[in-house]
Parts: C-alpha cells; sequence; structure tokens
C-alpha cells in the first residue's frame, strides 16, 4: 500500500487537468476583480440620501452610479469571457493513454 501512494505523487500531473486547473483560476481572478470593482462602487456611490432630482446623474437615462458600477463591468467581462473562450481556454483530448 505505501509503494501505491508513493508512485502516484512521483508520477506527473495529467495536462488536461494543469489546463483546467490554469484556467478556473483565471476565471476566478477575473471574477474576483469584477466583484472588488462593482460592490464598493455601487455601495460608495448608490447609498446616499438624494433630496433634489437635479442632483441625480444619468447616462443614458440610467443613473450614473448603475452605469459605471453595473454596465460597464458587465460589458467587460463579457468581453473578457468571449477573449478567454477564444484565445485563452484549450481544447484538451479526452482520450485514454
Amino acid at each position: 500500500m505505501a509503494d501505491s501512494k508513493s508512485t502516484t505523487s512521483d508520477r506527473p500531473d495529467d495536462p488536461v487537468f494543469l489546463h483546467a486547473r490554469r484556467e478556473a483560476l483565471v476565471i476566478l481572478a477575473v471574477w474576483a476583480a469584477a466583484m472588488l470593482w462593482v460592490v464598493p462602487y455601487c455601495y460608495f456611490f448608490g447609498y446616499h440620501p438624494i433630496t433634489e432630482s437635479e442632483q441625480l446623474k444619468t447616462i443614458i437615462g440610467i443613473p450614473d452610479w448603475v452605469f459605471w458600477g453595473v454596465f460597464v463591468p458587465w460589458g467587460v467581462c463579457c468581453l473578457v469571457s468571449i477573449g478567454l473562450s477564444c484565445w485563452f481556454i484549450q481544447d484538451d483530448d479526452l482520450e485514454a493513454e
């Protein structure tokens, strides 16, 4: 039993596993960056009382904090996702050796 454990730890990792782990870490980093932008931005710019309607700035008819805090990051994440799927994520052969 001890020999079987040592041979599995000496064996190199499967390339499919390494690619999947790298891709997952990149996707997690993109998600974390988006969250670190959206949550504080919306908190600091969206949750304050407005006494007059003239104080509310709009872009394309929506409040500016929603545009910069939700729509722009959403669009950037869509473009990054398209870029990742076209040029970064690899198609691996899953046939058994």
